[in-house]
């Protein structure tokens, strides 16, 4: 499974319906998809909300970033990232 950083950004409609049931119906989502969420933050700054989720394929990944901004009016932009220790190794093969 691989490890995803959606970004989210807050539409002026997306503000109105803040709250915990968003949120639980997000992590029930991710399920579909076949992922897990990690953790869910919320941010000051450029970026409102992050969730770190694992799935199985990048577009599982895709599609749970698509439908979930379908479902609450956030836009997300969703990146893939690397362990650490599994970013040295590659740096120590070139």
């Amino acid at each position: 499974m691989a490890t995803y950083f959606l970004f989210g950004k807050y539409s002026a409609d997306a503000l109105k319906e803040m709250g915990a049931g968003r949120t639980e119906k997000a992590r029930k989502l991710v399920q579909k998809f076949g992922g897990e969420i990690k953790s869910i933050h919320a941010l000051l700054g450029d970026v409102d909300l992050v969730i770190i989720a694992t799935f199985p394929s990048m577009e599982e990944a895709m599609k749970f970033s698509l439908a979930l901004a379908k479902s609450t009016g956030i836009a997300f932009s969703t990146s893939e990232a690397v362990d650490v220790d599994a970013f040295d190794k590659l740096i120590s093969e070139i």
